[in-house]
Formats: structure tokens, C-alpha cells, sequence
């Protein structure tokens, strides 16, 4: 059974920065992508960004490029998210995810991801 633990969320300024975590086990993390989802209220999950097996590859939603990274070090089993320049509209519950499968077509799309953590909330305000 493949368990996912995000940590890292909080308050935090516009402007300012934040670094989630989340620590996979029960299965071969470094055989998998892996992504990050985030979800405010009354809203749908909305995907953020998604690293290939190996960290080569990356991808980013629009809004968030160029202020997230998203890296893995796969020998701690673990895949980081690190958001700088954080605004109001980043305001969300973060997931993170992993997908069913090894090879993900549509990194994303939530129908790719088998597997979720519990969340963390990150919440950016004055």
C-alpha cells in the first residue's frame, strides 16, 4: 500500500516563501512520477506541478511557473515543492500525489494519480 505524507504548510506573507515535503513508502518511489495537486475552497483540484522518475523532466502549471520547483531525491524517498513569491490565490490545500502507473501520460490530470496524501494547508495572507 503506497502511503503519502505531505508537511510543510502553514502562513505565511505574500511575497514570502514555503517548502512542502512529502515522504512516499510501499513501493519503489524512484519507478514513479510523482505530482503536486492543491485544491481551495469550493473549487476543483487544480494541478500544480509533477516530476518524471529520475527529476530529468518537470512540469509546471501556468500560474506558478517560474515561482514553484518541484525536486525529488529519490535515495529519501521523498519529493519536495518549493513555492517562493507565494500570493493571495496560492491559498489551498497541497496534495500530493503518485500515479497508478509507471509510465503517466498526462501529468496533469488527476485521473493519472492512484495515491494521495492527507493534505497540507498553506494558507498566503496579511
Amino acid at each position: 500500500q503506497v502511503q503519502l505524507v505531505e508537511s510543510g504548510g502553514g502562513l505565511v506573507q505574500p511575497g514570502g516563501s514555503l517548502r512542502l515535503s512529502c515522504a512516499a513508502s510501499g513501493r519503489t518511489f524512484s519507478n514513479y512520477a510523482m505530482g503536486w495537486f492543491r485544491q481551495a475552497p469550493g473549487k476543483k483540484r487544480d494541478f500544480v506541478a509533477a516530476i518524471n522518475w529520475n527529476g530529468g523532466s518537470t512540469y509546471y502549471a501556468d500560474s506558478v511557473k517560474g515561482r514553484f520547483a518541484i525536486s525529488r531525491d529519490n535515495a529519501k524517498n521523498t519529493v519536495v515543492l518549493q513555492m517562493n513569491s507565494l500570493k493571495p490565490e496560492d491559498t489551498a490545500v497541497y496534495y500530493c500525489a503518485a500515479p497508478r502507473a509507471m509510465g503517466v501520460i498526462s501529468y496533469d490530470s488527476t485521473r493519472e494519480y492512484a495515491f494521495w496524501g492527507q493534505g497540507t494547508q498553506v494558507t498566503v495572507s496579511s
